[in-house]
């Protein structure tokens, strides 16, 4: 048998299989704010080199720029979904890329069927005091505008958990180098793509 240029090492294979695998599929990152769903998704792009894109970003851009803030605080929570969800049908549409969803987008039906039949989805499942920690300094988060955001995380996780475990991977976010977080993702996809540990 001819001999092979070697690999990059045993992960740049992995990645190759995995980029074969889907084929003309995305992979989508579903959990809630704070989950690290932009942070991982860039850098799991990279690895798989895929373009990278963040829905919420899309939703902004398809506004003149007004931020998801401004959108929720002009049009309301409806609007918003309805527009959330035409970008997450153009972006599977698009062709195979990392996308990076807002936390509600998976909770509504049509959007985790197109999620479905187009892409491999993946949970960053956060418990609500890592979440606390992350999106406690940031004003841009319209449902965390309330009395009480560590009540409203952990209602919101309440709800959205239940829909969340429906997605075809879970990997846990934690406080760990996002390069670890990372390369769980490559393992997990790489076992149910391709079938090998």
């Amino acid at each position: 048998m001819p001999q092979t240029a070697p690999s990059a090492g045993p992960g740049a294979s992995q990645e190759a299989a995995i980029t074969a695998a889907l084929g003309i599929r995305s992979v989508v990152l579903v959990g809630m704010m704070g989950a690290g769903k932009s942070t991982i998704g860039r850098r799991l792009a990279a690895r798989l080199r895929r373009p990278f894109v963040d829905a919420d970003a899309e939703i902004e851009l398809a506004h003149a720029g007004m931020t998801i803030a401004e959108i929720f605080a002009s049009y309301g929570e409806p609007y918003f979904r309805d527009g959330e969800a035409r970008v997450i049908a153009r972006l599977l549409d698009s062709g195979p890329a990392v996308i990076a969803t807002g936390g509600g987008a998976f909770m509504r039906e049509d959007t985790r069927q197109r999620i479905v039949g187009k892409a491999v989805s993946i949970w960053l499942k956060a418990d609500a005091e890592i979440i606390m920690r992350r999106v406690k300094r940031r004003a841009d988060r319209p449902l965390l505008q309330t009395a009480d955001p560590a009540a409203t995380v952990g209602r919101l996780l309440e709800e959205r958990e239940p829909i969340y475990r429906h997605a075809d991977l879970t990997i846990l976010s934690r406080e760990v180098p996002h390069e670890k977080i990372v390369d769980e993702c490559i393992e997990g996809l790489h076992i149910r793509l391709c079938g090998e540990e």
